[in-house]
């Protein structure tokens, strides 16, 4: 009852329009300029790159700048390595092998340096689309369009600083001092990405899906919590808030009386669709940015149809196809990410999880001793 009451509360605003504005114009600017250059479907490189935006959103300007950096590493990883698959049309079991380990390695390094959001997931997400769209540019290219946007949005982070000119000399960003046990809870958190990301890419694999980097993305969600019941809850409501992004993903691509290419036809045309599927791009990254702290689930309302519409201006394929297999893979891959949690638990955590059941339930009086 406690995860249903969560999908209806709404956390206080902590200044979280300024954040969703600095994202919406680092993703805007390179959008709009592949735009005007015809390049559409080059976006996804652009807007991956922008996201280094979401991190070190409440940070002085000096520490958002090494966070965000921090965050581009983990981003342009992910390009680096789905683009190069692309290339080399390596899919399939190579592409779970791969991105299982690279969501090993992305935890150890996001624990470390304590990334916001936390975890590589978008690291995942970015390696998972790249690699599922054909490479329309060199690898080289890809690489320069993603790391341009990087710099640029971290620019954008850092423009507040000509403003405020706020500076706090000797400012640092809590790190936990390396130990023989923090050593191990790193360690045996990426065995659980790694866990959770293998095997939904295996369900995805052999269930001849044509998406299965969207079950893995899915199943890393659940790990970035803190504790079990935060766990479940953005497993749920990575579900719930996808599902209704689906939704609001088919009144812009699928045919139909309500949706969109029947109100406006002349979105029929390739062109003008092209146009009006990278400005959604960028309004629903805006308003994903503006609940990412608040409220999970009504984030990925509207962060669903960003990746699905950059997936569509990248390698257009049947809409009613894209929507079912996204549907079906981030179901399962949550469901697995929340199992694997349950599974294995943190080192130091409780063994048994009472929700489930397990453990002692009625204590029964000592016998007293004669």
């Amino acid at each position: 009852m406690e995860q249903v009451r969560a999908l209806h509360r709404l956390e206080p605003a902590t200044n979280d329009h300024l954040a969703a504005v600095r994202v919406a114009l680092s993703v805007a600017v390179p959008s709009l300029f592949l735009l005007a250059l015809g390049r559409t479907d080059l976006i996804i490189y652009a807007v991956f790159g922008a996201l280094t935006g979401m991190y070190g959103r409440s940070e002085p300007h000096q520490l958002r700048l090494r966070h965000q950096g921090q965050g581009a590493l983990v981003l342009l990883s992910g390009v680096a390595v789905g683009v190069a698959l692309s290339v080399n049309h390596v899919h399939s079991w190579w592409l779970v092998a791969v991105e299982a380990t690279l969501a090993g390695a992305g935890s150890i390094y996001s624990d470390r340096v304590r990334l916001k959001p936390n975890g590589p997931f978008f690291g995942i997400l970015a390696l998972g689309a790249c690699a599922s769209v054909p490479a329309a540019v060199p690898w080289h290219m890809a690489m320069v369009i993603a790391a341009a946007s990087s710099v640029f949005s971290i620019l954008v982070g850092f423009s507040g600083w000509v403003r405020r000119r706020a500076w706090e000399p000797g400012a640092t960003r809590k790190v936990p001092r390396r130990s023989a046990a923090r050593r191990r809870e790193l360690v045996v958190h990426a065995a659980r990405y790694v866990l959770a990301v293998g095997a939904a890419g295996t369900v995805g694999v052999i269930s001849g899906s044509g998406h299965p980097h969207w079950a893995m993305a899915a199943a890393a969600v659940p790990l970035a919590g803190a504790d079990l019941p935060s766990s479940v809850r953005r497993g749920v409501h990575r579900i719930v808030g996808t599902l209704i992004g689906l939704a609001v993903t088919a009144v812009v691509l699928l045919p139909g009386p309500w949706s969109l290419p029947a109100l406006y036809p002349a979105l029929q045309e390739p062109g003008h669709r092209a146009v009006v599927l990278a400005l959604l791009v960028i309004l629903f990254q805006f308003a994903t940015e503006l609940f990412m702290t608040r409220h999970y689930g009504l984030a990925m309302v509207w962060f669903t149809p960003v990746v699905l519409l950059m997936t569509q201006l990248a390698a257009p394929i049947e809409p009613r196809v894209l929507i079912l297999e996204r549907a079906v893979e981030t179901l399962v891959g949550a469901l697995l990410g929340i199992l694997v949690v349950v599974a294995v638990r943190r080192p130091g955590s409780r063994k048994r999880p009472a929700f489930l059941g397990q453990g002692p339930l009625l204590r029964l009086p000592r016998r007293p001793r004669h």
